[in-house]
């Protein structure tokens, strides 16, 4: 998620702004309608780009101007609530750290295409690492101000599911096991969640598995590490990579469960972006999940607004709230598996339906143009 943020900083100054947001408009500060014109700007943008725009007290790019009372609570929350919320957190990342460190002692890696994991691990390793992993994210969540989470299954049989896999080992007659769980993406707050509910694997740059005390939890998660170029003749691609580990989770039960965010990046949760089809390739069943992050003054959203200032805002406001609903798995049909298109739109629309989600045709491409012709107006005023 920060390599994205990265990757918006870096472009949005080569990217043109739109053609209504001409030069002289933009140096044009003198002029005492320049402020109406901003704002005529900033009301074009926003329905140009509707499923990034911020909606909540904030404002765009968390710079609104804020009421008195408001301020006054986030100065009291940066001093006394952000220090414990942060030192709460770095000393769980460390205890993770060091359980996962703990459990790969002696062990080797599995090493399979340019891959490097220690999710295939077995025995009383796995067990530890998946269960403490689950258990502090919780925590984690719980200390960011996520005290409940309201969970709903559309499939009553699934919650049981969910919890006892890992446990049932000899079943004879069992339902096919989906190859990976498909999710809308709002924040990196997701990725939390969905460590603290089945611990799957994600998808991340190659770069993540070299950093300090994530690079270890990134391979114990089994994240699947790509790279968007290589020069290798055998170069895979993302899709490639990804459609390998959703087959081989489909296929055995003891292998981890993927986790894709098929959008390809963040919105402010009321879209739905079109879905890439690298993991429907493998023709696996998948598991559609729908999050949400109710709010009433700061969105937990990460959508148009730079990742620090973000963290900071949320972890000033007290409490937060994430609603989650899990789908039956989707099984595709025949046609389905030959048009993965096909599949990922059929899944698209029924994750919109049953989550109330508006359908968008944008994407990261047409992100990075409203991120582009923010910082324009931001640096205008």
């Amino acid at each position: 998620m920060e390599s994205e943020l990265k990757d918006l900083n870096s472009q949005s100054s080569r990217q043109a702004l739109p053609e209504s947001m001409d030069e002289g408009s933009a140096k044009d500060d003198s002029n005492p309608t320049s402020q109406s014109v901003s704002t005529e700007h900033l009301e074009e943008l926003e329905k140009k780009f509707a499923a990034f725009v911020r909606k909540d007290v904030y404002g765009t790019m968390g710079r609104g101007e804020l009421p008195w009372a408001e301020k006054v609570l986030l100065a009291v929350a940066f001093v006394t609530l952000v220090p414990i919320r942060v030192a709460v957190a770095v000393t769980l990342s460390v205890l993770y750290y060091l359980i996962c460190r703990v459990c790969t002692l002696f062990s080797a890696p599995n090493r399979e295409d340019e891959q490097e994991d220690y999710a295939h691990l077995g025995g009383w390793r796995r067990t530890v690492i998946v269960q403490c992993g689950r258990f502090l994210s919780r925590v984690m969540l719980f200390v960011l101000g996520f005290y409940w989470i309201e969970e709903t299954y559309r499939d009553p049989d699934l919650d049981e599911k969910l919890k006892t896999e890992t446990e049932c080992e000899d079943q004879s007659e069992e339902p096919e096991r989906p190859g990976a769980i498909i999710s809308n993406h709002i924040s990196y707050l997701d990725i939390l969640y969905h460590m603290s509910s089945t611990f799957p694997s994600f998808v991340a740059k190659r770069s993540v598995a070299k950093l300090p005390l994530v690079g270890l939890i990134s391979k114990c998660l089994g994240c699947v590490f790509v790279q968007r170029e290589s020069k290798s003749s055998d170069f895979k691609g993302i899709s490639g990579v990804v459609g390998e580990r959703v087959r081989e989770a489909h296929e055995n039960k003891f292998a981890p469960m993927m986790m894709v965010f098929p959008e390809g990046t963040t919105t402010n949760g009321d879209f739905l972006l079109p879905f890439k089809t690298g993991t429907f390739l493998s023709k696996a069943p998948v598991l559609p999940v729908i999050l949400r992050y109710p709010y009433q003054r700061f969105s937990p959203a990460w959508d148009s607004i730079f990742v620090m200032r973000h963290a900071i805002f949320l972890l000033c406001q007290i409490v937060n709230h994430i609603e989650v609903t899990w789908l039956p798995v989707y099984y595709p049909s025949q046609q389905e598996k030959d048009d993965p298109k096909l599949y990922a739109d059929n899944v698209r629309r029924l994750m919109a339906h049953e989550g109330k989600l508006i359908l968008s045709d944008i994407g990261l491409a047409e992100k990075r143009i409203y991120h582009a012709a923010l910082n324009g107006l931001v640096c205008q005023q």
